[in-house]
């Protein structure tokens, strides 16, 4: 692993100070000794210099959290929420456990995706969680048999905006601990969690 680094900083050096060379010795034409550097060798420069460290950040780099779905009480009820305290939400159109929402639907309602079967966290039944396959081939996080999705509008943690909206054909509802539907309006969506 230290021949390696020591290579790729060797390497990553000499494409700097190669770039250097060139910069200095580039003239603008202008006459006036002012000198503009080449930005094909800049740019090459700087992505040799920094791969190394990219790299060595993808070496030593942690895994992220497993996903978890956890709850909290506020002021809809006790709802699911992800990992990071995102709101999650069920589609009505979706009539089985297989997500109808794709395209422009996904993007303003992201999935809940993993790559494998997220934790239980406080509140939340581990026999309500399983996942179901999309028609892009990723594993979308299922509760109660409903594929669970955040929504775009939500600009942080704890926000409940897509509460009761009507979009891409049905209703979105936070989704209980029970796996069921939340009907319930907030009278602050974007605080409370």
């Amino acid at each position: 692993m230290t021949q390696r680094r020591t290579r790729l900083l060797t390497a990553a050096s000499a494409v700097v100070l190669l770039a250097g060379a060139v910069t200095a010795c580039s003239d603008s034409g202008s006459g006036g000794g002012s000198s503009t550097p080449d930005s094909a060798a800049t740019t090459a420069a700087t992505a040799a210099a920094s791969a190394p460290m990219a790299e060595e950040a993808a070496v030593h780099a942690s895994p992220s959290p497993a996903p978890k779905l956890t709850s909290a009480k506020g002021p809809l009820g006790t709802i699911l929420f992800d990992q990071k305290g995102r709101t999650l939400y069920l589609f009505l159109k979706d009539k089985t456990s297989k997500s109808t929402c794709t395209g422009a639907c996904a993007t303003a309602w992201p999935p809940f995706i993993v790559t494998k079967k997220p934790a239980a966290g406080h509140g939340v039944k581990s026999k309500l969680i399983s996942t179901s396959t999309r028609s892009d081939g990723k594993k979308q996080v299922t509760y109660n048999g409903h594929p669970l999705y955040r929504f775009d509008g939500d600009q942080k943690a704890g926000n409940t905006n897509g509460q009761g909206v009507t979009a891409f054909g049905a209703k979105w509802w936070v989704v209980g601990t029970n796996g069921k539907k939340i009907t319930k309006q907030a009278t602050n969506p974007t605080g409370g969690y």
